[in-house]
């Protein structure tokens, strides 16, 4: 549950995504499009869930230029961006909220299995943009943090 998370791990993953987002130009841009590029490249199938081409190239100007890819890449780091605002105070709210979440990506086809493929491919697109400044307890703080938060999506499944 989102409960869970201590005051340490909820400080780790904010001050890190804050300096991701001061290193960034368009963060939401930039962090969704790294995001995307590595969830298609684990998980070809997604692609498809997103209404694109299951052959298309993931570094091809076709995807990256598409109003439809930026449009989802923001979208999701906002909403992501959104979910971290929440934690701590509104724990309750936010674990209400990624329920009633999960219960509608049920309807576009998204599957519990799929969380792991988005969790990973998140570690990617912080590792590319904080580099060197993502150190292991920041790391363990994220994985622990995404696993709580799509957990209460999965259990809206």
């Amino acid at each position: 549950m989102v409960h869970s998370l201590d005051y340490t791990t909820i400080s780790h993953v904010l001050d890190s995504w804050e300096r991701a987002r001061r290193l960034t130009t368009n963060f939401e841009q930039e962090v969704g499009v790294i995001l995307f590029q590595q969830l298609f490249k684990n998980d070809p199938q997604c692609k498809v869930l997103f209404g694109f081409p299951l052959d298309i190239d993931t570094d091809s100007a076709e995807l990256l230029q598409s109003k439809r890819f930026l449009m989802h890449a923001a979208y999701l780091v906002e909403m992501l961006d959104t979910s971290l605002g929440m934690l701590g105070p509104d724990d309750e709210l936010l674990a209400e909220i990624m329920y009633d979440l999960g219960s509608k990506h049920t309807r576009y086809g998204v599957k519990a299995d799929m969380f792991p493929q988005m969790g990973k491919a998140l570690m990617v697109a912080l590792e590319a943009i904080l580099k060197h400044t993502l150190n292991d307890a920041t790391r363990d703080a994220w994985k622990k943090t995404f696993a709580e938060l799509s957990s209460e999506m999965i259990r809206g499944m």
